[in-house]
């Protein structure tokens, strides 16, 4: 059921991304260039999905199984950290030069857009250089 359940939310997600146009990295770029033609159409999309999600955690936070009948998870550690600011940095000068951020680049990549396929090459390789250097930090810290 879980799997059934992930697969009709990712469907409602990339096809929300396709119809509000937040798959085409030209429409994020127009809302981020404020000295240009601006086009506020993202931030209407972020403050819907930022209601429905609220309401969604403000349900959840009551319970203490999911509708699937899961155990609730919420992360443990809530903490500010510079790795926090610097990878939260690094994510928002990615989206400001590509225009994609990871969902919209998968979905964009499904549909068609050459550019996308650079830039989950990109994320993977990203992920990997990640994984390597944790690997290699808990080496060096159970020596």
């Amino acid at each position: 059921m879980g799997m059934i359940t992930a697969w009709i939310a990712g469907l409602v997600f990339g096809l929300g991304l396709m119809m509000s146009g937040m798959a085409n990295p030209a429409k994020v770029l127009a809302f981020l260039d404020l000295a240009g033609v601006w086009d506020p159409s993202l931030a209407f999309v972020m403050l819907g999905a930022i209601v429905l999600a609220s309401l969604g955690f403000f349900i959840a936070r009551r319970r203490t199984r999911s509708w699937l009948g899961l155990p609730m998870q919420w992360p443990s550690n809530t903490s500010i950290t510079w790795r926090l600011i610097l990878g939260s940095a690094t994510f928002g000068i990615g989206w400001g030069v590509a225009g994609f951020c990871p969902g919209p680049a998968l979905v964009a990549l499904g549909a068609g857009y050459p550019k996308a396929a650079g830039f989950v090459l990109a994320m993977l390789a990203g992920m990997m250089v990640f994984e390597l250097i944790e690997q290699a930090k808990s080496r060096v810290a159970s020596v």
